[in-house]
C-alpha cells in the first residue's frame, strides 16, 4: 500500500521533472560577474533546466544541513536517554537479584483455618 502511494505521488513529480527539462534545453548564459553585464568575467552558457536542477540540488543539500545541525540537541538528549535507560534497566535486574528470597530467612507460618 505504501509502495503505491509513494508511487501515486512520485510519479506526477517525475514527469513534471521531465517536461520541465524538455521544455527548457535551450542554452542560457550564467553570469557570476555582477559588474559587467556585457562582457562577465565568469560566465557559463548551460540549459536552463541545468541551471534550475542544480540550484535545488543545492537548495537541498543547504537545507538538509541545517536540519540536521539543528536536531544535534534531540539526537544529543536521546542518547542521554538511551545511557539512562541501560542504567536504569542493569540497576534492575540487580535489585531483582538481591531482593530473591533466601532460604536462610525465616518464612511466614503457613495459613491454616483454626478448628473449634
Amino acid at each position: 500500500m505504501i509502495r503505491f502511494l509513494k508511487a501515486l505521488v512520485l510519479l506526477p513529480v517525475a514527469i513534471l521533472i521531465v517536461l520541465l527539462a524538455v521544455a527548457n534545453r535551450d542554452p542560457v548564459t550564467l553570469s557570476l560577474d555582477p559588474f559587467s553585464r556585457e562582457a562577465p568575467e565568469i560566465a557559463a552558457q548551460l540549459p536552463l533546466f541545468a541551471i534550475i536542477f542544480a540550484a535545488v540540488m543545492v537548495g537541498v543539500v543547504i537545507g538538509g544541513t541545517a536540519t540536521w545541525l539543528a536536531q544535534g540537541k534531540h539526537r544529543r538528549a536521546r542518547r542521554q536517554f538511551r545511557r539512562e535507560v541501560t542504567q536504569l534497566r542493569s540497576e534492575t535486574e540487580r535489585l531483582r537479584t538481591q531482593s530473591r528470597p533466601s532460604s536462610s530467612l525465616p518464612s511466614l507460618p503457613s495459613s491454616q483455618t483454626p478448628t473449634f
